[in-house]
């Protein structure tokens, strides 16, 4: 359609539609398929001012991006990586065009775009990034401009005794239509941003510009119904403004919490903020309000069950010394809080029955995984003792990605629930008759496994959940518990995403936006 109106021609949306089909059938030829390549990293650009474009929900999952931020050179590499990425994509910015306008195969157009822009690859970046922010900022401006003049009207209808529920109303239905329309537009000015620029270099260069060649389109009379549109609107301003009237007086309840709220459970306890595994972070996860405590259990030479994830002492001891080949009695004074800051010098490793004693007194609940070595002396058996000592059987769950420690657990002591851990899931889930509930990694959380897990009866934990955008999916998607680093943001989120009074949420956010 910018082709056509650029040669001063006239085409409908449905010649628009069949012309670009025909062109997309193409991109699957293996010459062509360079095309997917360049739309991956090409369409988010294209939406700098829209957080919530398909792509960007494509990442790696947060246990590889949590790596890659703690090792120097992997975020060289990375940044290095994006960079080329960056510099391949500008370049390759106007082989569309010619691809689209020229018919030529993917391997040409790139090689033609290369040469197009090779001498304005700064001022086209600049220009594609002003556009997105005008975009942004005029979307940014109506909003904030409409919103205030809707929610004066609002307050007046109040003071003269009018329903102020339409003002809400309308408040709605306005943001909502900004949005789509943001959602819209913002693509299609980017692009018609890159087309002007692909015109204006051919030009330049002395290029032939080719054309499409479409068949004009005669004007279509509009059909008689356009009345229907206004009374539609009618409607449903007045049908709105009746519900959220009904809310006000209390008619309609929107105060629901869902049946199961989702639960946060502290990675290694309040580990970002005290030492992984150790009394100290176990009580601040308290102290943030976590509902669960993750951490996990070993066994020493001597078949004591001790907390720490490592196999190997060294990380958060500095003793190059492996858990089994070591006694209790060795590594019970080391030093095991100085690795995150030296103020934690007086953090140990403690004994499984330590937490599971403070955990019972305090009543919090423990996620407790069992991580076999090879050289347990049945470390399930005394778990389950610990567990069965202190009466604790109600208060947590032993998870293991090894299915055969989740088996040994129901035959020592069907009362304990399990949970079974796994990086992707797959298959008929219902043949883990001994996993009470499945433990995934984040990334691999589909709405549709949630749902099976739950049909099952069971709960789906997710690990390790630590960005907002990562939590609120995961709250979205009704996962039963979130294992995070991020206490406190975890809290925060569920408890916003609990549905509330939605006037005052509404109302909160109108008079934010004033102050």
């Amino acid at each position: 359609m910018i082709d056509a109106s650029y040669s001063k021609k006239t085409i409908s949306i449905r010649n628009a539609i069949t012309l670009s089909l025909k062109k997309s059938l193409n991109v699957f030829k293996p010459k062509n398929i360079g095309i997917l390549f360049l739309l991956l990293f090409l369409i988010p650009f294209l939406n700098i001012g829209l957080s919530s474009n398909f792509v960007n929900t494509i990442k790696l999952p947060e246990f590889i991006q949590d790596y890659i931020k703690d090792n120097t050179l992997l975020n060289i590499t990375y940044i290095i990586l994006l960079t080329v990425l960056t510099s391949i994509l500008f370049k390759w910015i106007y082989s569309l065009h010619y691809y689209v306008l020229e018919d030529i195969p993917f391997n040409k157009a790139r090689k033609k775009s290369v040469k197009l822009g090779s001498n304005n690859i700064i001022k086209d970046i600049v220009l594609l990034l002003l556009t997105q922010f005008l975009v942004t900022a005029l979307f940014t401006a109506v909003t904030t401009l409409g919103v205030a003049v809707i929610y004066a009207l609002n307050n007046f209808f109040s003071k003269i005794g009018l329903i102020a529920s339409f003002g809400i109303t309308v408040t709605s239905m306005f943001l909502t239509v900004l949005i789509v329309i943001h959602f819209l537009l913002s693509t299609p000015i980017s692009y018609m941003c890159i087309s002007s620029l692909f015109y204006k270099h051919k030009v330049d260069n002395k290029e032939e510009i080719k054309h499409l060649n479409v068949i004009e389109d005669k004007e279509v009379k509009r059909k008689p119904w356009k009345k229907l549109r206004y009374y539609a609107l009618i409607i449903a301003l007045v049908t709105g403004t009746i519900i959220i009237r009904g809310i006000e007086v209390g008619d309609f309840n929107l105060n629901i919490e869902y049946v199961k709220t989702t639960e946060v459970a502290g990675h290694r306890g309040a580990s970002i903020y005290y030492p992984e595994n150790t009394m100290l972070s176990f009580r601040y996860a308290k102290q943030l309000g976590a509902d669960w405590v993750e951490l996990d259990v070993q066994e020493t030479k001597d078949g004591q069950l001790i907390v720490i994830h490592d196999t190997n002492l060294k990380r958060t001891t500095g003793v190059n010394k492996n858990t089994y080949d070591v006694t209790y009695e060795e590594i019970k004074d080391l030093d095991a809080g100085s690795f995150l800051n030296s103020s934690f010098s007086d953090a140990r490793i403690p004994l499984l029955e330590e937490v599971v004693s403070w955990a019972k007194e305090n009543n919090m609940r423990l996620n407790i995984e069992i991580k076999p070595t090879g050289h347990e002396k049945d470390i399930e058996k005394k778990t389950v003792d610990i567990i069965t000592k202190h009466n604790f059987e109600n208060l947590c769950v032993i998870a293991s990605s090894q299915y055969e420690v989740l088996e040994k657990i129901k035959n020592y002591n069907s009362a304990i629930q399990t949970l079974y851990g796994l990086s992707i899931a797959y298959g008929d889930l219902s043949s883990f008759d001994k996993a009470d509930n499945f433990s995934i990694e984040a990334s691999n959380i589909s709405d549709s496994l949630v749902s099976k897990v739950h049909n099952e009866g069971k709960e789906i934990f997710a690990w390790t959940v630590n960005t907002e955008d990562s939590i609120n999916e995961m709250i979205n998607k009704s996962v039963d518990v979130i294992v995070t680093n991020n206490i406190s943001l975890a809290k925060e989120l569920v408890t916003q995403s609990k549905t509330g009074n939605v006037i005052n949420e509404i109302v909160k956010f109108l008079e934010s936006i004033l102050k």
